[in-house]
């Protein structure tokens, strides 16, 4: 079977399975008690079933067994079946949280000590990590010495997989940030032909899209932290695992496939720090609250941020395909002087930090005036 008829078969298969599954997870859901109630800081005003993650979650191991034994001889090496089982095995511990959550409310130190837990698996169960770096302007790629490789490991992972939690806030927002990120992966292992990735990629990116139908706006079931945390998860593990033998190639790529809700992140970080918040309080100054209210309807500011994470992941491909040319280290600079200064840019534009101080939006007024006069005297 050719290996493309082979991941498309994953994809329906994940896909099928996903929307068959979720009517199942809401009865589930509603039965146990896994159910989010409105209040001031959330945006639906009914009792609505969480626990959609778990939909997701069997719709990938289920497309992935499913799979398994037509995987033709061959396409995956024996070292992949680590990559493999470090996805699957952290997965599983990480779906088992978000459920719990879901129905139990639990503490934001278990979940973190959980989440701690699962990149603790990855790391010294299944030795995945990342272990080269690309310094910018270097020559080669250098070799990180383990007490670094090992923290900054278990960091990316834990941090990205809180970054999708944080964004979600509306009908189908953090599912298709998720999967325009998946998407991203799926075109950069492509391009490398690392087939593990390929693989996973598409099942998880086939169980996304089904349980879009039923979450997408008005969502009939969330996806809580069960889907949140499991998205977050895999999105972390795969960046990783986008990149032969596990670096990061440039330390912007991975960056920019899940800018979005990094980014996002970053200025809920900064904002409660000049409000003086504490950094983990919850708030309604999210990029996906600022946009509401400046008057975007639900399902535009969804479309909206979509848009910018689809950006975000075709600037990624541009970069992982230009990362080996004598150029690369230039165009990376370029990359960041420009995210930095459309982020300033949308930043003051939606208020995210502070609705009121507009640094650059004032200067470039002011230097837009300035030039204007500088030309009306010339013109005298």
């Amino acid at each position: 079977m050719p290996v493309g008829l082979l991941y498309s078969i994953g994809f329906i298969i994940a896909l099928v399975l996903a929307i068959a599954m979720t009517p199942l997870v809401k009865k589930f859901a509603f039965k146990v008690g896994a159910i989010d109630k409105p209040n001031h800081r959330k945006v639906h005003t009914r009792i609505m079933p969480r626990l959609g993650g778990l939909a997701i979650y069997i719709a990938f191991v289920g497309a992935f067994f499913i799979l398994s034994p037509f995987i033709p001889d061959g396409l995956l090496r024996p070292q992949d079946s680590n990559m493999i089982n470090a996805l699957l095995v952290g997965g599983t511990m990480i779906i088992i949280l978000g459920a719990f959550d879901d129905r139990f409310e639990l503490s934001a130190k278990v979940k973190l000590l959980g989440q701690i837990a699962a990149a603790c698996v990855v790391v010294f169960v299944f030795d995945v990590k990342i272990d080269l770096l690309n310094i910018p302007f270097g020559e080669t790629m250098q070799p990180i010495a383990g007490w670094i490789s090992i923290p900054l490991t278990i960091f990316w992972i834990v941090g990205v997989t809180n970054a999708i939690n944080l964004i979600d806030g509306l009908d189908g927002l953090a599912a298709g940030v998720s999967g325009i990120a998946i998407a991203t992966i799926v075109v950069m292992a492509s391009l490398m032909g690392f087939q593990p990735v390929i693989l996973l990629s598409t099942l998880l990116l086939g169980g996304i899209a089904g349980f879009l139908v039923f979450n997408f706006h008005p969502a009939k079931i969330f996806m809580g932290d069960s889907g949140s945390l499991f998205l977050g998860f895999s999105l972390a593990t795969l960046s990783m695992l986008g990149f032969k033998q596990v670096t990061i190639v440039s330390f912007v790529t991975p960056l920019l496939i899940i800018g979005v809700p990094l980014s996002d992140t970053f200025f809920a970080i900064v904002r409660r720090w000049v409000n003086k918040k504490p950094i983990f309080a919850p708030d309604r100054g999210h990029l996906h609250h600022r946009l509401r209210d400046l008057g975007f309807s639900h399902r535009r500011t969804v479309l909206i941020i979509w848009g910018v994470a689809a950006i975000f992941g075709a600037l990624a491909i541009v970069q992982s395909a230009v990362v080996q040319s004598s150029a690369a280290n230039w165009i990376t600079f370029a990359v960041i002087c420009m995210l930095m200064f459309f982020l300033q840019i949308g930043a003051e534009v939606t208020g995210i930090v502070d609705k009121t101080r507009r640094p650059l939006i004032n200067f470039l007024t002011r230097m837009r005036l300035r030039l204007k006069l500088d030309a009306e005297s010339r013109s005298k």
